[in-house]
Order: C-alpha cells, then structure tokens, then sequence
C-alpha cells in the first residue's frame, strides 16, 4: 500500500520568491493489528481451578471445644483455624478446601483424641491406635 504526499517550499533569494510543489510516493506503515489468535488469548482469563469442600462433622453432647488434627495442618491440636463450630443439637462442624489425595485425621474432642464415628475408613497410626481417613479425588 503506498501513500502519495505534496510537499509545498518556499524559497526567498535576492528579494525573490520562489515556490516549488514536490510531489512524493511513499509507503505507507502497515497498522499492527492482533492476530485472531492473539485477540482471543488476551481476552480469556485463565481459569481458576477450584478445590471443593469438605465438611467434617461430629456429634459431641457437652463437649466445650472441638478442633480437627490431621496430617493437613500438621496434627496441630488447637490450631485456632481448625476449630470447629457448635450447631444445634451438639453437632460441630468445620469445611475445609483439601486437594486431591488421602488424608489422616482426628477430631480432638476437650483434649481427648476421638477417630471419627460416621467414617468406617481407618488406618493404625504409630502411637498404637487407628487414624480416621478420607480419600479427596
């Protein structure tokens, strides 16, 4: 694609005048456009992935406080993020978000360690007792 431009001049010598009209061709910028391919690309956002929810749950008449220990936080005890909240009924409950894979827990019921009573799936820990376990796929 070529462009065509006049360029006028002027020129005074010896108190005389002069003008000129050049005319030039030339070619013109090509515009930088997106490719289709880049359009779309700045347009999509990258998705997020989104880890689902698990809700733990334990039914504990009387219990004061009740925290959920397991291989996700470390076996911390009262770590204050894992508490769980008290419902109607005395059941606690706490969701949390875990990747896929296998984990190992226990709920820690006023200081005494307590396998989950709803989930069958167990497996012996070191200290000679069973670990409740939930596979997340």
């Amino acid at each position: 694609m070529q462009e065509e431009y006049t360029m006028a001049t002027k020129a005074k010598s010896s108190g005389k005048t002069t003008k000129k009209a050049v005319k030039k061709t030339v070619a013109a910028k090509a515009k930088k456009t997106a490719t289709p391919k880049a359009k779309k690309a700045a347009v999509t956002k990258a998705k997020k992935k989104t880890v689902p929810s698990t809700e733990f749950s334990l039914y504990a008449p009387g219990a004061n406080e009740v925290y959920l220990a397991g291989d996700f936080n470390g076996w911390q005890v009262d770590a204050k993020d894992y508490r769980l909240r008290k419902f109607k009924g005395d059941v606690w409950k706490k969701m949390l978000k875990l990747k896929p894979g296998r984990y190992e827990y226990q709920f820690v019921v006023d200081g005494q360690w307590w396998c989950d009573p709803e989930n069958d799936n167990r497996i012996t820990n070191p200290y000679c007792s069973e670990n409740s376990f939930i596979d997340i796929k």
